[in-house]
């Protein structure tokens, strides 16, 4: 049977970035940041509209614009993948790691929720689900955070809103990052698991004695420790860190090439991916099908409310990041953000696409 939608051609590609101030000065191992940028893409056909964002630069709503959308504009926006190998090939001068990926990223998101919207259906019911939540970590713990806040955040998470696990930037200050982490275990207690992100921030040798000191406190979870692009360095991590401590790395992965070297490598015990990166809901499907392949747990990061949905759709998922700021900016720009309860995250089956809509008035006072 011929579905009915073959043939709705796109007629709309629109973006604009906002930038959301932070409540605090926030820091990681290598940046500092006082605001977020979030571009929010409209793809438009049948007279509906899908919407798809990533956090990157205000800059890539000209690559939208000028690349992005003459390459799939009056495509059929049933033919996701075919749209999709258009942006690639479109970017193909430019350059598709970094801010085109990005840009890659939000239309392709905007193409499956309208997608989903022409038909009727949640894009969680689209892609088919695995299951009906994902477990959620709760992920602050700025470097820029005194011990008090530190603590209040992180245990806010476990004891509120359930989180089975939260975790904490480290790197900024390595001869302080020891006694940070003991502050965070007092505050979430022996049940919960410690998770820790260095975003890049230590040396081989410097990361390795830390994760000595980090697993005496609990921590099950090394993030970046080195740089995500030094993948000898991270198999040799893997290979002596304590039993029990996860490597995970994968946020800067921006196409599907980038997660199979990764995984020849033996880089990681965890796959992370990032839809607002990867190539939205196409690319992170393909990392979850590389990370099926090498029998990998695949972990979201940020962007809960979209990943909300992914994650839901793909069996190797583990957990979804539930980032303070992306969340924070979620709930103030999205009806239908999705917030945890009980630990985790669901998607909105009542509502088609992403269950998502814009809060046009809300966001303008944002516009870059």
């Amino acid at each position: 049977m011929t579905s009915r939608f073959v043939g709705a051609p796109i007629d709309g590609v629109t973006s604009t970035a906002y930038r959301i101030p932070t409540d605090a000065p926030e820091s990681d191992g290598t940046i500092r940041w006082s605001s977020t940028t979030i571009v929010v893409v409209e793809v438009t056909s049948g007279g509906a509209a899908g919407i798809g964002y990533t956090y990157a630069e205000e800059s890539i709503t000209g690559v939208i614009g000028g690349v992005l959308r003459p390459a799939i504009t009056g495509r059929d926006a049933m033919a996701t993948p075919a749209a999709f190998d258009a942006m690639v090939h479109a970017v193909r001068n430019i350059g598709r790691p970094g801010l085109a990926s990005s840009a890659i990223s939000a239309v392709d998101t905007a193409i499956w929720d309208l997608k989903a919207r022409l038909l009727g259906v949640s894009l969680a019911t689209l892609l088919g689900q695995a299951r009906a939540r994902i477990a959620a970590y709760g992920s602050g713990g700025f470097t820029s955070y005194d011990d008090a806040r530190l603590g209040e955040q992180l245990g806010r998470w476990v004891r509120d809103d359930g989180c089975s696990a939260v975790k904490m930037k480290v790197g900024r200050e390595p001869k302080r990052d020891v006694a940070r982490v003991r502050t965070a275990r007092a505050a979430i207690g022996g049940a919960a698991e410690l998770y820790v992100d260095a975003n890049g921030a230590y040396d081989c040798k410097q990361a390795l004695a830390l994760a000595e000191s980090f697993a005496a406190l609990g921590v099950t979870w090394f993030e970046e420790p080195v740089s995500a692009d030094d993948h000898a360095s991270l198999r040799l991590l893997r290979d002596r860190a304590p039993a029990g401590m996860r490597i995970a790395i994968g946020e800067y992965g921006y196409d599907a090439m980038y997660f199979r070297r990764l995984l020849s490598a033996g880089a990681c015990d965890v796959l992370q991916a990032d839809a607002t990166r990867c190539g939205g809901v196409t690319g992170f499907l393909q990392a979850a099908a590389l990370a099926d392949a090498w029998n990998m747990p695949l972990s979201a990061h940020t962007a809960p409310s979209l990943h909300a949905t992914l994650c839901c759709a793909v069996g190797r998922a583990m957990n979804v990041e539930y980032f303070y700021d992306h969340a924070r900016i979620e709930r103030m720009l999205f009806d239908g953000a999705r917030t945890v309860h009980q630990g985790c995250l669901e998607p909105d089956d009542s509502r088609p696409g992403l269950g998502l809509e814009l809060k046009r008035d809300d966001a303008e006072r944002f516009a870059a």
